[in-house]
């Protein structure tokens, strides 16, 4: 758990917008994201850049920008992207106040943070809130790939545990979430930031905001850690990595770590929480039947199907 000074957030929050970034070998894509951070219309902002041993520019990139606009910067952990964005998260003199994530390859529109800021601000303080927002996928050259990616309908606790709704590279999160979060710590286990930071917040009773206007632009390159989940190739990836059983690793590594947290969770949270990891036949009809229960379904009632389908099969 993080010590008392990453927790003591009693002073009024500031206004100000802490960017986090996440840098690696990002030389290529660095420059235009930088610019479209710059261009907002929102400039009530501050960017944290953690590097993860970049040998390709990317700090002396950053070193210019930082010139002319307020940049602060870390050396990152050196275990993937999504321990490097937590440790940002979990730094001891990380500001009060709102922290939006920001893809080191990614362009944004410039009323992206306003948008940000404007669905925070509309709830209670006191209310732990998550925001995320469509995106367009383009490929390296940023020629569009398709319709805008558009955050899906229906977020809940039983989905954040089988799926992720909320894309990191279009996330932000108020005070009371970014509090949150810290107390939580960043558990080594994790391997998606963003998934954890939606599945946290929902256990926790947060409120969830997905906003289907596009504020960004998703590049698509042979360096992506993750990637759009359009098209043919995409889905087969998953559907591969479903069937090896990948997913089935990374739900319950997350699932493990909600529970060292759980003491953050609502009651109900917790009571799902417990079915999933102890709870849940093997496999066959009745395990399919109990993700129904405890509302363990996807975005949609083909990909909610599909999961049960898995379940019944054991590759979930």
């Amino acid at each position: 758990m993080p010590d008392a000074r990453t927790t003591d957030c009693a002073a009024p929050a500031p206004p100000t917008f802490t960017i986090l970034m996440a840098t690696h070998q990002g030389a290529r894509y660095l420059p235009a994201q930088l610019a479209s951070l710059a261009a907002q219309t929102d400039r009530d902002w501050r960017l944290w850049v953690s590097d993860d041993g970049s040998g390709d520019g990317t700090p002396e990139i950053v070193a210019a920008f930082a010139a002319a606009h307020p940049v602060s910067t870390m050396s990152g952990p050196r275990r993937g992207a999504a321990q490097n964005f937590l440790s940002m998260l979990a730094h001891p003199d990380l500001p009060c106040g709102p922290v939006a994530f920001a893809d080191q390859d990614d362009i944004w529109l410039a009323p992206k943070l306003a948008r940000a800021r404007m669905a925070l601000a509309k709830v209670p303080p006191h209310q732990p809130a998550l925001y995320a927002a469509a995106s367009l996928p383009v490929d390296a050259a940023l020629r569009p790939l398709g319709r805008p990616r558009s955050a899906a309908v229906g977020p809940s606790f039983g989905n954040a545990l089988v799926q992720n709704l909320f894309s990191g590279h279009t996330m932000a999160l108020n005070a009371t979430a970014v509090a949150l979060a810290r107390r939580a710590g960043a558990p080594a286990s994790l391997r998606y930031h963003d998934w954890w930071l939606y599945q946290l917040i929902a256990g926790a009773g947060g409120r969830l905001l997905l906003d289907p206007q596009t504020v960004a632009l998703y590049r698509q390159h042979g360096g992506n850690a993750l990637g759009a989940a359009r098209g043919p190739h995409a889905a087969i990836r998953r559907l591969a990595g479903l069937v090896r059983g990948d997913w089935q690793a990374a739900m319950q590594a997350h699932a493990q770590a909600l529970r060292q947290a759980e003491a953050l969770l609502t009651p109900a949270a917790r009571t799902t929480l417990d079915a999933v990891l102890d709870g849940l036949p093997r496999g066959g009809l009745a395990r399919s039947a109990a993700f129904r229960r405890h509302g363990l379904t996807r975005s949609t009632p083909l990909a909610t199907l599909i999961l049960q389908i898995c379940a019944a099969a054991g590759r979930v």
